[in-house]
């Protein structure tokens, strides 16, 4: 798993006396990360953080199929499959959200089988996905490998089809600045809805409230995503659980 040193910016509004975090004050991008986060299939957030630092059950599930001898796996099926699913790209993936965390398997690279007696007629006109298929035509197993030729990157239709993509990439407007919660609930941000959630708070006195500005890399994206998994204070949690008093609920 590689990492990048792509970096997003949070605006924390902070109870010091508490020590929570009350909102965040974001852009685009960071919503479209937190957005893109739904995208991910349960057998990838597992693997990003690691099957042991799952607090439920699932790291048991995804060990339990890579330990699994392919004695047990029926003919044709494939781990990887479960272990790596394929990812439809996320509408709220943009180019600098989707590089805070490595980006989904999209699969398996693609490749494309034909029995040995392809060559004969009939047999040329079947091809699969999946080694050790039986052929329709001659009942031999497609083993034979194909090679697949990916279009060319600088292709008239590549180059249309980036062009007419790249001016509006993510999933929310840019023009507006949003609100996140420290439960991940997310609105447009306005004086208003402010002023709510300080009243919503209990917050009372002004004077314990502090802002601070903070970097979300790499290691940031991945705590969001554990503890949004067991947590309603996930900000806190990320940003102020080694400030926070012991027993704080």
């Amino acid at each position: 798993m590689s990492t990048t040193s792509s970096t997003l910016r949070m605006k924390l509004l902070i109870d010091t006396k508490a020590q929570r975090v009350l909102f965040a004050e974001v852009n685009k991008d960071v919503v479209d990360f937190l957005f893109s986060l739904l995208a991910l299939p349960v057998a990838t957030i597992v693997k990003m953080l690691g099957k042991t630092s799952m607090s439920g059950s699932f790291g048991n599930l995804y060990g339990s199929v890579e330990k699994l001898d392919y004695t047990y796996v029926l003919p044709g099926a494939d781990k990887k499959a479960v272990l790596q699913p394929k990812v439809v790209p996320s509408a709220a993936s943009t180019t600098r959200s989707s590089l805070l965390l490595p980006a989904p398997s999209s699969g398996q690279s693609k490749n494309f089988f034909q029995c040995e007696s392809s060559n004969s007629s009939g047999c040329c006109d079947y091809v699969t996905d999946t080694r050790g298929t039986k052929c329709p035509s001659c009942g031999n197993m497609m083993t034979v490998a194909l090679k697949f030729v990916p279009p060319e990157t600088g292709s008239s239709y590549n180059v249309q089809k980036a062009s007419s993509t790249a001016a509006g990439k993510g999933f929310v407007q840019g023009v507006v600045t949003y609100t996140v919660r420290d439960d991940l609930t997310v609105t447009p941000m306005s004086t208003i809805s402010s002023i709510t959630l300080l009243n919503t708070a209990a917050v009372t006195n002004f004077a314990t409230l502090q802002e601070k500005t903070v970097r979300v890399g790499y290691t940031e994206g991945l705590e969001i995503v554990k503890a949004s998994l067991h947590s309603k204070t996930v900000l806190t949690d990320v940003f102020l659980s080694k400030k926070r008093p012991r027993g704080h609920a």
